[in-house]
C-alpha cells in the first residue's frame, strides 16, 4: 500500500484543460504575509506593495493579493516548480554575465 503522505513522483497521464487557461488569473504578489495550517491544508497569504501619493511623499500600503490553500502534496509540487524556475532563472544570469565583454582589455 502506497504511503497516503507521499506525493506521486509522476503525476500519471494529467492533462490540463485548454479551455481553461486563458481564464485562469494571474496573481502577483511581493511577498507571503503569513502562512500556516489549517485540517490538513496549507495555507498561504500572499501580499504586495502598492504605492500610494501622499502630498509630496509616497506611503506603502500592504494588501492581501491571494490566499493560497492546498494539500501537502500540492505545495511540495509548488516548491518543486518553484525551485526548478529559480534555478533556470540563475542559470540564465550566469550565462548573461558571461556574455558581458570588456570593451578595452588592459
Amino acid at each position: 500500500m502506497a504511503d497516503p503522505d507521499t506525493p506521486p513522483t509522476e503525476p500519471g497521464g494529467v492533462s490540463i484543460s485548454t479551455a481553461s487557461s486563458e481564464r485562469a488569473p494571474f496573481i502577483y504578489f511581493d511577498g507571503a504575509s503569513c502562512f500556516g495550517h489549517h485540517n490538513g491544508a496549507i495555507q498561504i497569504e500572499l501580499a504586495a506593495n502598492l504605492l500610494m501619493p501622499v502630498g509630496a511623499g509616497v506611503r506603502i500600503d500592504v494588501i492581501q493579493t491571494g490566499h493560497l490553500r492546498c494539500s501537502p502534496a500540492a505545495a511540495l509540487a509548488l516548491r518543486e516548480a518553484l525551485d526548478k524556475a529559480l534555478a533556470m532563472y540563475q542559470q540564465n544570469q550566469a550565462q548573461a554575465q558571461a556574455e558581458i565583454v570588456p570593451a578595452m582589455k588592459n
